[in-house]
């Protein structure tokens, strides 16, 4: 099979899927290759593990892909305010809906309901083709676009393929494209938890030795949990029983929701600062994980990639709508140029922020806390904290907006 696109996707995970959606919409003949269907239906007991902090913005577009009625179906959690607590040095940082114009700062969503209401809208989407299973082996270009053989000999062509195929991009690696990062030495453990207050509809962070603690809100009352901690602590916690690390977790919470009653399954996954060199290469942009990954502690990781995504449709969009070549490099310099910045500034935010929290000496604890308390009790520096987390920044494309982009 030898057939060609405008435009393929290559990963069908929230981003991945999000461009494809985009570019349907305006009509761009798009193939979206991925390793397997994602499901769409599941039982109702145990959620997923993985959940992401969707922010005003990344709602907007997705009610724009027409996304959003299925992942309400599914069930997502508005959260209402956030409280942030430094365990040493007392400082505290508290952001409420009730201040801005909203009903909520943002909504906590299985990651697997954002993916399978993207996928219902793609079965929707005449001009998309999804292709599946599918594992890119090589990959050619020469002046009239790219060529990708999968691993079972088949052939696909388009103007621009768009790696959005996670933090080990096999497409990244085949276009040659290196990356800059670290590792952090800290592995995030994720479990869904039952507790004895309610969460009352807040996102909780407390600020530990290791690293930070999360508890956020679910619909269903319970709590998904993001905890930072040294690689080697990570492992000992996945080992104990679950009265062991009920215990555990309870202490690390101080109180915050009162006992803790109940733990699913937990999982840890390595936490790292990576980037790659250039977000673009010939008919290639990488979008998402592909192109940078973050430290989860502000969870803004799945935000930035769905900004990637919104920006990128945007571009090639409005290139195809000006009759110019989805092949040439402008639209991939000025996509380059959009989104590599931006998402700069936020990873040096959280990689600062995460740094800052981990030096335990007693004065830069003092100043830590203080500062907590000046950004609490200021509201122009609150009001500006608050837009930020919500997504509501200058500069965004047209989708997170809440505007049609085709």
């Amino acid at each position: 099979m030898n057939e060609r696109f405008e435009v393929i996707v290559v990963g069908g995970g929230m981003v991945g899927a999000a461009v494809a959606c985009a570019l349907g919409h305006g009509g761009v003949r798009v193939a979206l290759l991925d390793k397997a269907e994602p499901a769409r239906q599941w039982p109702p007991v145990p959620l997923d593990i993985r959940v992401s902090a969707l922010t005003r913005a990344s709602r907007l577009m997705l009610e724009q892909l027409g996304a959003w009625p299925g992942m309400a179906r599914r069930d997502v959690s508005a959260y209402r305010e956030m409280r942030v607590f430094d365990a040493r040095g007392g400082g505290e940082l508290h952001f409420d809906c009730a201040d801005t114009e909203y009903n909520e700062l943002g909504h906590i969503v299985e990651n697997r309901v954002t993916v399978a209401a993207l996928w219902d809208v793609l079965s929707t989407l005449d001009s998309v083709v999804c292709i599946t299973p599918a594992k890119v082996a090589e990959m050619e270009t020469d002046a009239e676009g790219v060529r990708l053989r999968l691993d079972n000999g088949q052939i696909f062509a388009a103007d621009l393929v768009i790696a959005a195929d996670g933090h080990d991009s096999a497409l990244r690696a085949l276009a040659g494209i290196g990356v800059t990062g670290w590792d952090y030495g800290q592995h995030g453990l994720v479990a869904t938890v039952s507790t004895e207050l309610s969460h009352r509809a807040t996102a909780w962070q407390r600020f530990l030795d290791e690293g930070p603690l999360a508890f956020l809100p679910l619909a269903n009352g319970q709590c998904s949990i993001v905890w930072t901690l040294r690689s080697d602590t990570a492992k000992v916690y996945l080992a104990l029983s679950d009265a062991d690390f009920l215990a555990v977790l309870e202490q690390a919470s101080a109180g915050l929701l009162g006992d803790m009653l109940a733990v699913g399954p937990r999982a840890a996954f390595p936490l790292r600062f990576q980037y790659a060199n250039g977000y673009t290469a010939e008919h290639l942009a990488l979008v998402g994980d592909a192109a940078h990954v973050m430290h989860p502690l502000a969870g803004q990781g799945a935000n930035a990639g769905l900004l990637d995504a919104a920006a990128i449709a945007e571009i090639i969009l409005e290139t195809r709508r000006e009759q110019r070549s989805l092949a040439g490099c402008s639209l991939l310099r000025r996509y380059e140029r959009w989104r590599k910045g931006d998402n700069l500034i936020m990873m040096g935010s959280m990689d600062v922020l995460n740094r800052t929290f981990g030096i335990q000496s007693a004065e830069l604890t003092g100043l830590r806390s203080a500062g907590m308390r000046v950004i609490n009790h200021t509201e122009l520096l609150k009001s500006y904290f608050n837009r930020y987390a919500m997504g509501l920044r200058d500069d965004l494309p047209s989708l997170a907006k809440g505007k049609p982009c085709w």
